[in-house]
């Protein structure tokens, strides 16, 4: 064999080289669970992200949830302690505060300054619960304590993920790692359409068996926190609080008329409505937001 068909033999055999190795999936990033206190699951390699500015607000800025606050506050800082504490739902009414309540209440803990070790907050996303074994199983030997955060959880008619949540939680061999919590947001109360308790209720042999069979997932949750409407009252305290924590200059009477307007046209009072005004006062005056 001539050199130069061992040249031409060469630079084949590198170009296939290079091309399957362009095929072959990168390697999975390496997570310094010390970095950073916040992070997003990232299912697909399996690693999680550092989030190095979490987008939330002042514990004290969070209006109208009182009870609800004072209680998810006590479970979290008896879970970061290394007490018992429960999986906790929070359900209800949209733009009251659900997810932004979780992300405060990490940040408060953290910040309280009695704590060996920070508490790490880890949003899951929801259609990436089925992977939620595997996460757990690489949390369980670390060295810190993990929220688990999955916003705006429920389930529809043909979605059998329920079930890895259910293992997961409580029902699993191993069971929930002791340096692990979920907590989770949702509209529904038992995560899944109320059409699709209904339509089990009536088809199937034994009805009360196969209600149950459903609902029985958000018993994996010791804590049920409800979200309600919030008043007039409550909307304006919510507005107010974000007028004087940004320094707008308003008058308290124009304050009060425009918020009532804006809840009006938008046919709703909320914590997020509250929120969208103060974004659109703060605008019209010129004023930027501080973090």
């Amino acid at each position: 064999m001539t050199d130069s068909t061992l040249d031409a033999l060469n630079q084949k055999l590198d170009r296939l080289i290079e091309a399957v190795t362009r095929l072959a999936p990168p390697p999975v990033p390496q997570t310094d669970l010390a970095g950073a206190d916040c992070f997003v699951w990232q299912a697909d390699p399996g690693y999680l992200e550092p989030v190095r500015k979490v987008n939330r607000v002042d514990i004290g800025l969070i209006r109208g949830v009182d009870r609800v606050r004072d209680i998810l506050v006590d479970n979290t800082e008896r879970f970061a302690a290394g007490f018992a504490a429960n999986n906790v739902l929070l359900w209800g009414a949209r733009g009251m505060g659900k997810s932004s309540l979780v992300k405060a209440v990490h940040a408060a803990v953290n910040g309280s300054d009695q704590l060996d070790r920070p508490l790490k907050l880890i949003e899951i996303h929801r259609e990436d619960i089925d992977t939620l074994p595997k996460l757990m199983g690489l949390l369980k030997a670390a060295p810190f304590r993990f929220i688990l955060f999955c916003d705006d959880l429920s389930f529809d008619h043909d979605d059998t993920s329920y079930k890895s949540l259910k293992a997961a939680l409580e029902g699993g061999v191993e069971g929930r790692p002791a340096n692990v919590i979920f907590y989770a947001t949702s509209n529904r109360r038992h995560l899944l359409p109320r059409d699709m308790i209904d339509n089990e209720r009536s088809t199937a042999i034994n009805p009360s068996e196969a209600v149950e069979e459903k609902v029985s997932l958000s018993d994996r949750f010791g804590l049920w926190l409800g979200f309600h409407k919030c008043s007039q009252d409550e909307y304006l305290d919510m507005i107010d609080g974000y007028v004087r924590h940004h320094g707008l200059a308003i008058d308290p009477e124009t304050l009060r008329a425009e918020a009532l307007e804006w809840a009006t046209t938008r046919g709703s009072r909320s914590g997020r409505v509250a929120w969208q005004f103060t974004q659109d006062l703060a605008g019209r005056l010129g004023k930027p937001l501080t973090d």
